[in-house]
């Protein structure tokens, strides 16, 4: 495991000293799952791009073409 010395204003510490609390765990432990949730959110975003630049557009519209076209159901339009 690495050990990080990281320097926050006063007031982010407090916050983060809170969060930390409510959520009851230590701040290392908050921080690095904070980090981590922010690590899987650009990679998830990352990847959906990738797959969003190999889209064949012309085939996902006539597969669109081939739904009946009608009115949304009550509720859902």
């Amino acid at each position: 495991m690495t050990t990080l010395h990281l320097t926050l204003p006063n007031s982010i510490q407090r916050y983060l000293q809170e969060m930390a609390d409510l959520e009851g765990v230590p701040i290392d432990q908050f921080v690095a799952s904070a980090v981590a949730e922010k690590i899987s959110a650009l990679t998830a975003e990352s990847h959906l791009r990738a797959r969003a630049d190999r889209a064949d557009l012309p085939a996902f519209q006539a597969i669109l073409d081939k739904a009946p076209h009608r009115a949304p159901a009550a509720g859902d339009e």
